[in-house]
């Protein structure tokens, strides 16, 4: 077929996931194509939900049952029709955190080529001490099999040995550090974390690790063992602090009483007071358990291998004068001219071998130094990156591939870049279509929607008030739409300022906090101000500081000071200007499963059920609140146990999710539901919008609930059903969910931190999050933003930008002070594109 004569669109008839409203569209093949829309409007539910989850599931079910078996599915999407669509490939908001295991080498797989590179072209020292030069002889060795696989002979002395193979270089594998086990730390009890307080007594909690749930009723069973439990620890004599301390493990008779007042006689196992904390982190499973429990231990970097997590017994081996810990170190920009060096170094008999690894090496670098990821270097812990961060060494694994006709979906992949970074990717996604791929993104950022070829738009509203298409087209056909909600943004014509900027000449009247960081990764000697009773945002590019700055030190430093402990050791002068305070509020989803909803992470479900339990026929039927909870056997649905939904497994097919058929998808049991208000049921309340409620003066004689409706409201998450699940909520609504319990409050003394506040949000969403930020000024609150959103920028009442670039060239502060003096005066990376946005805006 002629390409001429291909399909040019994929067409979408009839979608109906989530709020879609049976929605029919277009969307171009070989094209950039951004989806624009609200928070909640139906944007990832067209790009994940229809496009992705069907070119996924097409392409598996091209693969054989056995195969598919074992791959992660996709269920089929609640649409007619969807035609001429491609394989797809998606790129997820929130990519998962990686554990302690994981270091840059290894999530980008770079560090799997390197240790290649020096089993294959190193150069080995014998048993003896003798250095051997890098010899085909040594490659052809690892490629053998059996006794004789990597064995070789030194040319020197004659000894035989084996050659170091790539799993004796993984730190998580054969070449880990003997004594950390490749982690890099070794922990240890702190001793001075054993004892909370000498002046206490063993019954008034002296031993802090018998707090620990399980273990507080551990001085009796020391009663029983002949220790006095009623005088200050520290008048214990050395036989007594023994038995506590180190005292035996063993079950020994005692009486336990109840709350109740019965007694219990029982042989209770004795935990001393290191052994209740050893014990205690065995089986705990929860991950505040285990951060309790983590408190009581120091860890300190291996001695062994200072913290390089191989082991130095493969040290010796060396490629072009580098060890393995040494090539290690070495950045993502510096490794193109490492690989050069390798190349000279080697005889001429091994360039085809070094040519294939290096070059290969240098496949998986290229796309992650276009998208700016040059300052990491692959020794660093992959846990300390930013979402942004993450999410582009994911990008940078896909796009390596350079396939051709496949269909890339990307939700929000501008979280967490600085402006000059979506430069790059912008780059990037025209490269991806130049190849002849289609690309789909969804995104708030405007230069990304602007730089597309057709922008499609969902609306008017969200929720139920959204789910429509509003507007297609390119984008100057975008711009002057008479409904389009991006339009005003693309073109700067909408209002920049959402709220009123405290006068420079009255930036520190009420104070400031003042801190100062010696050296903490690669911030070193810096000294901060955050004015008090105002917006501050700490920009800059991605790496340069931020998040050690305010996350790693100010925050750390501020809670210690409040308990009367020790800052990090890296903080070296902090006035908190009367911060009592610290809320820290990040876009992490709100709720770790489906049952977590709107009315339950609020005060809106327990007033609820109280509600309920209060109706005659409740009474009749003796129902008690507990009853109103499908979290409780007694509310809740028998078949599904009050999670509204069954899934089905269907062996080699996707697992089945279906709407619970005895309970409709209502959660709750039918006894429950009979249960009336207002000819209402809970599950007929739960399925009001917030919007709706209030509109309808539902909850007229509920003030309780009427007030938490009204805060949800007043943040723009009207939209939201009562019973809509938390998990599921864009990064910006989880953050603005997380702040109805304080915004009413008197915040005099509260510093709030929000990370990367905007995320997820439309431009017209972010002028609503800073009027709800405004909110909290008004109760004489601190605000400090980590942002990249030049609107969020532009509202600030102060800046601190961090730079000039990243990792090695960042942690320093280039330049503070109000937005329009940055914008004018300095010469830094986030100064220039401020600058841009404020004349957009001006021109308009």
């Amino acid at each position: 077929m002629d390409y001429q004569q291909q399909p040019s669109k994929i067409e979408v008839i009839g979608g109906r996931v989530n709020n879609l409203k049976n929605i029919s569209v277009n969307v171009p093949l070989h094209q950039f194509v951004a989806i624009s829309g609200l928070s909640g409007s139906g944007k990832s539910s067209l790009a994940m939900g229809i496009l992705y989850a069907e070119g996924a599931r097409r392409y598996l079910d091209s693969l054989a049952a056995y195969t598919r078996r074992r791959i992660s599915q996709v269920g089929r999407a609640q649409v007619d029709e969807v035609r001429h669509i491609p394989s797809a490939l998606a790129l997820r908001q929130r990519p998962a955190v990686p554990g302690v295991r994981s270091t840059v080498g290894t999530v980008t797989e770079v560090f799997n080529i390197l240790r290649l590179i020096f089993s294959r072209l190193g150069s080995p020292v014998c048993p003896n001490g003798h250095r051997i030069p890098p010899t085909i002889k040594i490659a052809q060795a690892m490629d053998l099999t059996g006794a004789a696989m990597g064995r070789i002979t030194c040319p020197t002395c004659g000894v035989q040995f084996y050659a170091f193979s790539a799993e004796d270089f993984a730190f998580n594998s054969a070449g880990a550090c003997q004594k950390c086990q490749g982690l890099g730390t070794v922990e240890q009890l702190d001793d001075q974390k054993i004892i909370a307080d000498e002046n206490r007594t063993l019954e008034g909690g002296a031993v802090a690790t018998w707090q620990i749930p399980g273990r507080n009723w551990m001085w009796r069973i020391a009663r029983e063992l002949g220790v006095r439990t009623d005088v200050p620890y520290k008048e214990l004599n050395p036989a007594e602090k023994e038995i506590v301390l180190h005292g035996e493990e063993r079950k020994v008779p005692v009486d336990l009483p109840t709350s109740t007042g019965r007694v219990y006689h029982l042989d209770a196992l004795y935990e001393n007071a290191y052994n209740a904390v050893v014990n205690s982190r065995k089986t705990t499973k929860s991950e505040r358990g285990l951060a309790r429990i983590n408190t009581f231990y120091q860890f300190t970097t291996c001695p062994r291998c200072q913290g390089r997590r191989i082991d130095p017994s493969r040290w010796q081996q060396q490629v072009a004068g580098k060890n393995i810990v040494e090539a290690e170190a070495l950045t993502l920009g510096e490794l193109g001219e490492y690989l050069q060096k390798i190349l000279h170094w080697l005889p001429k008999d091994m360039q085809a071998l070094a040519q294939n690894l290096t070059s290969e090496l240098g496949h998986q670098i290229k796309p992650l130094l276009k998208l700016g990821l040059d300052y990491l270097s692959l020794d660093r812990q992959a846990s300390t990156l930013s979402t942004g961060e993450l999410q582009r060494i994911q990008l940078g694994r896909t796009l390596r591939t350079e396939t051709t006709g496949v269909l890339y979906v990307l939700d929000e992949p501008s979280v967490g870049l600085h402006p000059d970074n979506v430069a790059g990717l912008i780059e990037v996604f025209h490269e991806l279509v130049n190849q002849g791929n289609s690309l789909v993104v969804v995104d708030h950022e405007t230069s990304i929607i602007s730089a597309a070829d057709w922008i499609i738009e969902i609306g008017p509203g969200s929720g139920s008030r959204g789910g429509q298409i509003i507007s297609q087209g390119m984008p100057t056909q975008i711009e002057h739409a008479q409904k389009s909600l991006i339009g005003p943004y693309l073109q700067g014509t909408a209002p920049l300022h959402a709220r009123p900027r405290v006068a420079p000449d009255q930036l520190f009247k009420r104070g400031k906090v003042e801190f100062t960081v010696s050296q903490r990764f690669n911030v070193e000697g810096v000294q901060a101000q955050i004015p008090l009773g105002c917006l501050t945002s700490v920009t800059g590019f991605s790496g340069a500081g931020k998040t050690t700055l305010i996350l790693d030190s100010l925050l750390p430093a501020l809670k210690a000071q409040k308990a009367g402990e020790q800052p990090p050791k890296w903080v070296k002068t902090l006035n908190n200007g009367g911060i009592k305070n610290v809320i820290s509020v990040d876009s992490s989803p709100v709720g770790k499963n489906q049952r977590s909803t709107v009315a339950t992470y609020t005060d809106i479900m327990d007033n609820l059920r109280k509600l309920y339990a209060r109706q005659p026929e409740a009474q009749k039927l003796n129902y008690r609140a507990a009853h109103f909870s499908y979290n409780n056997k007694e509310g809740a649905c028998p078949a599904c146990g009050g999670s509204g939904v069954i899934a089905l497994d269907i062996q080699y097919l996707p697992d089945l999710v279906e709407t619970c058929s005895l309970c409709g998808g209502h959660r709750y049991n039918q006894a429950v539901l009979q249960v009336k208000w207002k000819e209402l049921s809970i599950a007929d309340v739960l399925d009001y919008a917030v919007d709706d409620a209030l509109g309808q003066e539902l909850f007229q004689n509920e003030p309780k609930i009427t007030k938490t409706l009204t805060t949800l409201h007043d943040m723009g998450l009207g939209y939201l059903h009562l019973g809509e699940s938390t998990p599921a909520l864009s990064g910006g609504e989880a953050q603005r969910l997380k702040l109805t319990s304080h915004i009413h409050r008197q915040q005099k003394g509260t510093l709030f931190v929000f990370d990367e506040p905007t995320v997820g949000l439309h431009p017209q969403d972010v002028r609503t999050l800073l009027q709800v930020l405004q909110k909290l000024l008004d109760q004489e609150a601190t605000i400090i933003t980590i942002t990249h959103d030049l609107d969020v920028m532009a509202n600030s009442d102060y800046m601190i930008d961090m730079g000039p670039r990243g990792g090695n060239h960042g942690g320093q502060i280039v330049a503070s002070g109000t937005p329009v003096d940055i914008s004018q005066k300095s010469s830094g990376l986030t100064a220039k594109y401020l600058r841009e946005h404020f004349n957009l805006y001006q021109k308009a």
